[in-house]
């Protein structure tokens, strides 16, 4: 039994195994032309801030109506590929993925299924400490200027809450530099997270704070120059200890904390 694929109805077919009939789903227009949209944004046909064709150069092209095609554009609205924009100049243009979407979208997730922080920061060492031995490996004389800016804007910096901030970018800067582009959508992902627990739960003044942070940079000095020296063991070792203690130190009392008592 075959049906238009704009019904979203079933086919039947009969399985070779059991000489059963299963159903399989045809998918709507509507989700086919939101796939070939997909797609092109996805492989960089369709550039950041580009207008699609008109509706009707749309309508055309894919054989659909008006409100298939708008349909379509709603997936994609809630994918965040496309942005519609309202009045005169108004229309679909393309919004590449971006990683805070899934960073943002992690974070509900972990709410919902009442994860600790505490998690979180294990989930970071667990995706940092291979990130800092593969860069001690591989790294190049570009990677250690990176890290080394990234050490010097940090020593410079005197704002406690932003100096908790450039913190944090150092971490991510170590492992975007390691070159596994998943690793570092995983560290993305939980990073803000981390961040939020950074700025919320420690104190950002008084002689701890300020020990704190004299403590970090010189960690932080002490890891690129293991770097430099490829040096993979004696960096995963002094990251695995430096992450430990920032755990105990932002956490403290607050070990129990969830997720959703940070975020939500």
């Amino acid at each position: 039994m075959a049906v238009d694929s704009t019904t979203g109805a079933s086919r039947a077919r009969r399985s070779p195994a059991r000489g059963t009939t299963q159903r399989v789903r045809v998918p709507k227009m509507a989700e086919l032309v939101a796939a070939e949209l997909r797609r092109q944004i996805i492989r960089g046909e369709l550039s950041e801030g580009e207008a699609l064709s008109s509706e009707t150069e749309l309508m055309s092209r894919f054989g659909v109506s008006r409100p298939t095609l708008r349909e379509a554009y709603r997936v994609l609205e809630s994918e965040r590929l496309i942005v519609i924009r309202r009045g005169a100049n108004g229309g679909a243009r393309v919004q590449p993925p971006r990683r805070e979407v899934a960073a943002r979208y992690a974070g509900f997730i972990l709410e919902y299924q009442g994860a600790s922080v505490k998690d979180v920061y294990e989930a970071r060492a667990a995706l940092e400490v291979p990130s800092v031995g593969r860069l001690a490996l591989r790294r190049s004389a570009a990677d250690l200027a990176a890290l080394t800016e990234a050490l010097d804007r940090y020593d410079d910096e005197y704002n406690p809450p932003r100096s908790i901030r450039l913190h944090g970018e150092f971490h991510q800067l170590v492992v975007r530099l390691a070159g596994n582009e998943t690793l570092t959508l995983l560290s993305e992902m939980v990073h803000h997270i981390i961040e939020t627990a950074n700025v919320t739960l420690q104190p950002d003044s008084g002689p701890s704070a300020e020990r704190a942070r004299r403590d970090t940079g010189r960690t932080h000095r002490k890891l690129v120059e293991l770097i430099r020296e490829r040096d993979a063991d004696a960096a995963e070792e002094l990251w695995r200890r430096h992450l430990g203690e920032a755990e105990g130190y932002v956490l403290g009392d607050d070990a129990a904390a969830s997720v959703l008592d940070l975020l939500g």
